[in-house]
């Protein structure tokens, strides 16, 4: 299983929630398997966001997608309050060392 790691700020959380919320078939279409979504507790303007994929292919296409298309728009982003930053992670087996 792959991750794909997402951080930004945001200018408000409803109107970032609503994007979101209204992107979730082209997430389940790019192969999301599961995602959440976390706050600091001392930051209301920032968010993080994983995203689930089976394999590192399906969430590297998805962040490319994010990067040349959705992020490039105000319009397919709204609540974005800045330059997003992600990275594709694999799980590390902890128990093998």
């Amino acid at each position: 299983m792959a991750t794909l790691h997402i951080e930004h700020p945001i200018t408000d959380l409803p109107t970032w929630l609503r994007a979101f919320n209204g992107f979730g078939d082209a997430r389940t279409n790019a192969g999301v398997r599961s995602h959440r979504v976390h706050q600091p507790v001392d930051d209301d303007r920032y968010i993080y966001v994983q995203l689930d994929f089976d394999t590192v292919e399906s969430a590297a296409a998805f962040k490319g997608l994010l990067e040349s298309v959705v992020w490039k728009s105000a319009e397919h982003s709204p609540g974005l309050g800045g330059t997003p930053t992600a990275l594709v992670l694999n799980a590390v087996d902890t128990g093998s060392a």
